[in-house]
């Protein structure tokens, strides 16, 4: 393993990274893909600390964007150091609800996302114990990370002894080096062999293909956008890209022929064509070439529709193939097979999410298409509402995309969108802090003490608009977590405190005073990570039709969450075998399911802290009197929103007499009298409730 160290271009250039890193209190570093950066620079600090005698001062904190790499990357790198990870040993890693902690001192610690660092703040503002902070694939720009930078900034001036670096793949590495005062620029090399790129003329030159006519869309009659909201900036790219489509059609005269020309005139920019997805991929297996094969979708639709397509051709149907789906809604067990190298005259066709972009590394793949898209949250101020659509990828994706080819030898990579689209894409994906919703992360600056939402979210490196950041505020103020100042009232401190978006904390919050803690600890764990349930390809009628069989007509999909834990929690009680069965008969993921059970548990804690709850269990008898009330539970998904909006707003007399009405029912009463003592005792009160 020394050796295999030895061999990585980051490893040559220790005593540079290492010299760097000493002489200055913030340092860039940029590497390509496969260059060995994100285990060997942590390495490299804890070392030179040790030879230096100093080892006992050192404690990393390397943040990573998903739980897969933090444990990977942890795992990897105490397998180097001799050792095993976590336990006290040097090396560990910490993400949400589970952990392997090394040894306080003289250690590294590799951690899930920058959420786990904010956590850390609340109870240490200068992070004290921490000596060097290395936040790796800073590229993707999410938004807690673009948080932590700016507390990070500010907290140099208070620890002048805290040495930072920033890593990525694909970097704007000045734009960063600015943002932290014009610090110090190192790039590692990556060995990747070369890998020759095609776009969608030369694809469709190659496979002389021609779109279906129901695919067909002339160019004259494209409808701009139609139906969409977009940004202003991708509304300007689109009407540059049909301002310069005419000359670009000239230009391609000269090396092409007329039936690639009038496809690409047909070809509907919109969506993504898998039949020539489909073709590419026969043509790449006719031609012998050798190597796995990973194909780049937007999502699970395409996803399933695609190998739907290779299945319906007999030639995929042999021995000789292993198609993988890659995607979230995938079993585990499925994903696993992407790692493992399939045996001679097999070859392993890959579909994936943006997930194989960064997050996962495999090895024998030589053949990369990029379908041009990927999946994107943008939020409309307008209309307040998020949505999720496919978005032209970034330069740094399509380069991205490009090196998971040649990692074992020259590979190829086609890129399913023209030269004219490639000119106009953006260099990096919009950072997210500019796309989404900002309630959460207002209540995390107020509870962190980062001083004025607005004056904090203005020292960002990309602040947000003004009008997003109003738009929180008022919602925060509708849900009374902030007052009239943008101060956190007691119920805005406690949504601050639990780890999810506040109208979910406001959902868990209620659950605890209407004595159904339970069953709304099970939905809003689901609400916060993602349900439990899979869709085998080739069985998603009848996985529907389990999914309809658990909602028991309830015509909830919330419900449906609860009923599918509920049976699992009652199969669990006939053993293993039972368990396994219930999963694999109802089409639910039983990892999803045991990791909502220690969220539900996370979250009583939070509760049991604040004072709402006597127990951390979530099924503690004295939290559950109306568990089984189906229109209660309903109520505080849905409906307990409205009643605090008519207490706010309706008159003093009017309240008092319809809330004494309101409570006449036992429901109601057994389960909010009991509690009214925990409003006051932790100050928690809601206008208009006072009355009463």
């Amino acid at each position: 393993m020394q050796r295999f160290r030895e061999k990585l271009p980051s490893y040559t250039m220790k005593e540079e990274i290492v010299k760097i890193i000493n002489s200055n209190q913030v340092t860039v570093i940029s590497g390509e893909t496969g260059c060995g950066k994100t285990t060997q620079v942590t390495q490299f600090i804890l070392d030179d600390l040790i030879m230096r005698g100093y080892g006992s001062t050192c404690h990393v904190i390397c943040t990573q964007p998903r739980r897969i790499s933090a444990i990977s990357v942890a795992e990897r790198v105490a397998a180097e150091r001799a050792e095993p990870c976590g336990r006290g040993n040097s090396t560990g890693y910490q993400i949400r609800l589970e952990s392997q902690l090394p040894r306080k001192q003289g250690s590294i610690l590799y951690c899930c996302t920058t959420g786990i660092v904010l956590q850390w703040l609340q109870s240490d503002q200068c992070l004290g114990n921490v000596s060097h902070i290395v936040l790796d694939e800073i590229h993707e720009r999410n938004l807690q990370s673009d948080v932590l930078m700016a507390i990070v900034k500010d907290l140099l001036n208070c620890r002048p002894n805290l040495k930072v670096i920033l890593m990525s793949a694909t970097l704007n590495a000045e734009k960063f080096s600015q943002y932290y005062g014009n610090c110090p620029m190192l790039h590692i090399p990556g060995f990747t062999f070369p890998v020759k790129e095609y776009l969608l003329e030369d694809v469709i030159e190659m496979l002389r293909y021609s779109p279906k006519e129901k695919d067909c869309r002339p160019q004259m009659k494209w409808k701009f956008m139609q139906g969409r909201t977009v940004r202003p900036e991708k509304a300007d790219k689109e009407k540059l890209y049909q301002e310069r489509w005419p000359g670009y059609v000239r230009d391609l005269q000269v090396n092409y022929s007329e039936s690639t020309i009038h496809a690409l005139e047909c070809v509907d920019d919109e969506k993504v064509d898998l039949d020539m997805i489909a073709e590419l991929i026969r043509h790449i297996v006719l031609r012998e070439e050798d190597g796995a094969i990973l194909v780049f979708l937007p999502g699970w639709d395409n996803i399933s529709t695609l190998h739907d397509l290779l299945m319906s051709q007999q030639m995929f149907k042999s021995d000789r193939f292993i198609i993988i789906p890659l995607h979230s809604l995938m079993p585990t067990v499925n994903q696993t097979q992407v790692f493992k190298t399939p045996p001679p005259g097999v070859r392993k066709i890959v579909i994936a999410t943006n997930i194989a972009e960064t997050s996962i590394t495999i090895d024998d793949v030589v053949h990369v298409i990029d379908c041009g898209k990927i999946k994107e949250t943008n939020f409309d101020t307008q209309n307040n509402i998020s949505t999720l659509t496919a978005e032209w990828v970034s330069h740094a994706n399509a380069k991205q995309r490009k090196g998971r080819a040649g990692r074992v030898k020259p590979g190829f990579c086609y890129h399913l969108y023209n030269r004219l689209r490639d000119s106009l894409l953006d260099d990096y994906q919009l950072p997210e802090i500019a796309r989404t919703p900002l309630e959460e992360l207002c209540l995390q600056i107020k509870i962190l003490k980062l001083g004025g939402i607005g004056f904090f979210l203005g020292k960002l490196m990309d602040p947000p608009l003004q009008q997003a950041v109003c738009l929180a505020i008022n919602h925060l103020m509708e849900l009374n977590a902030l007052d009239k100042r943008e101060e956190l009232t007691p119920l805005g401190f406690h949504l601050a405190r639990l780890p999810v978006e506040p109208h979910i904390g406001k959902m868990i919050l209620f659950g605890a005073l209407f004595g159904c803690l339970d069953p709304v600890l099970t939905i809003a764990a689901s609400l916060s990570f993602k349900d439990p349930f899979v869709i085998p390809l080739g069985k998603e009628k009848l996985a529907d039709a389990r999914r309809k069989e658990l909602s028991k007509n309830t015509k909830s999909d919330h419900l449906t969450v609860l009923n599918a834990m509920l049976g699992w929690e009652e199969s669990k009680h006939y053993g293993p075998k039972a368990e396994r069965d219930y999963c694999w008969d109802n089409f639910l993921s039983s990892n999803t399911l045991k990791m909502l059970n220690n969220m539900k548990g996370q979250f009583a804690e939070h509760l049991l802290g604040a004072g709402f709850v006597i127990s951390k269990n979530p099924k503690h008898s004295k939290a559950n009197i109306n568990s089984d009330n189906e229109k209660l539970i309903k109520a505080v998904i849905s409906v307990l929103d409205c009643i605090q909006k008519w207490l706010r707003f309706a008159p003093t007399s009017v309240k008092r007499e319809k809330w004494s009405k309101f409570t006449q029912n036992q429901m109601v009463r057994s389960a909010f009298i009991p509690n009214q003592s925990m409003w006051k005792r932790q100050s928690f009160t809601t206008p208009g409730w006072s009355t009463t």
